[in-house]
């Protein structure tokens, strides 16, 4: 797995920043699947802590074919991220075309219970072959 293109976005304080990777040796091209992972930092430039509830997810193929994951927290928790910390967590994307994008959001609460949202930059899914959708 190779680094590719940093995407970042801030919202509220909360910068997030995504890095996805073609995973050539998880992907059966010839079988209609490719794989990437992506790697996501989230930074909390607040002045309190923030902890992150949900998320949402919108990832769209080649063909246009869109699809919305919602679910709490990320990889199973609900991490609390102090001021001036981050949290980081790896996960990854399978797709019946060869390249792809996803955007979304986290759905976060602060110390005083107010909730936001901070937004998932929108990044690009090719093949290393491919030409890059998003800059």
């Amino acid at each position: 797995m190779h680094d590719g293109p940093a995407y970042t976005a801030e919202t509220n304080g909360v910068l997030v920043r995504v890095r996805p990777s073609y995973l050539a040796g998880q992907s059966d091209p010839e079988g209609g699947r490719w794989v990437w992972a992506y790697q996501v930092e989230i930074v909390n430039l607040t002045g309190g802590p923030v902890q992150l509830m949900a998320r949402r997810w919108v990832i769209t193929d080649a063909h246009g074919h869109v699809e919305e994951v919602r679910g709490p927290g990320v990889v199973g928790e609900q991490p609390v991220i102090a001021p001036g910390d981050s949290y980081a967590y790896a996960s990854g994307c399978p797709l019946g075309t060869n390249s792809g994008s996803m955007v979304g959001a986290y759905y976060m609460t602060d110390a005083d219970g107010r909730s936001f949202e901070a937004a998932i930059p929108a990044f690009s899914l090719d093949t290393p072959d491919a030409r890059r959708v998003l800059n």
